[in-house]
């Protein structure tokens, strides 16, 4: 999913959240077939952590536990396939540098900034309303608000960042899932 390089797909999703089942579509916003997976932090596999202290952010990224089940490193992700990048905000001292952990990573609050998913299913690829030149096979990207609202965005910056990553079925963390396998 996200990381280091690809700060225009996360400038255009930070902020995120869709009610399961309800699309995006609201005046120039990407039209997205992906809904907001419900309770994913309880039923979603987490398997990454990334500080971004010039962000002020923590990402957690996560898997829905039947992609996961059913992934073969090295090969693409299987139909289904539902990633989420959760973004929380960071304690902060008094002048506003970031706090740390005993561990030296940064100190999450509990607020929740914003939620990104990209979603894999058969067909989306042949259906989305993209070039050929943006393709992302059978992926479509959602970006939703904290409190569960859709956040309804062109989402053409997450399609252009994900496309270089086609060796890792456009994903910027497919090895780490592929790692949980081994």
């Amino acid at each position: 999913m996200i990381r280091k390089g690809n700060a225009a797909c996360v400038a255009a999703i930070s902020g995120f959240l869709a009610v399961p089942g309800l699309a995006q579509n609201a005046g120039d916003a990407t039209f997205t077939r992906v809904a907001y997976p419900t309770d994913f932090e309880k039923t979603f596999r987490l398997y990454d952590r990334i500080d971004k202290p010039d962000r002020k952010i923590v990402h957690y990224l996560y898997i829905n536990e039947q992609a996961l089940a059913a992934v073969k490193p090295g090969e693409p992700f299987p139909d289904g396939t539902i990633l989420v990048m959760a973004d929380r905000d960071i304690a902060l001292e008094a002048g506003g540098a970031p706090l740390k952990g005993a561990d030296g990573r940064l100190l999450p609050t509990q607020r929740l900034r914003a939620i990104a998913v990209m979603e894999k299913r058969a067909g989306w690829g042949e259906t989305n309303l993209f070039p050929a030149e943006q393709d992302n096979g059978d992926w479509e990207y959602a970006s939703f608000k904290p409190d569960g609202a859709p956040n309804p965005i062109k989402l053409d910056s997450c399609y252009a960042c994900h496309l270089p990553q086609k060796g890792l079925d456009f994903t910027f963390s497919g090895q780490k899932i592929y790692d949980l396998k081994k």
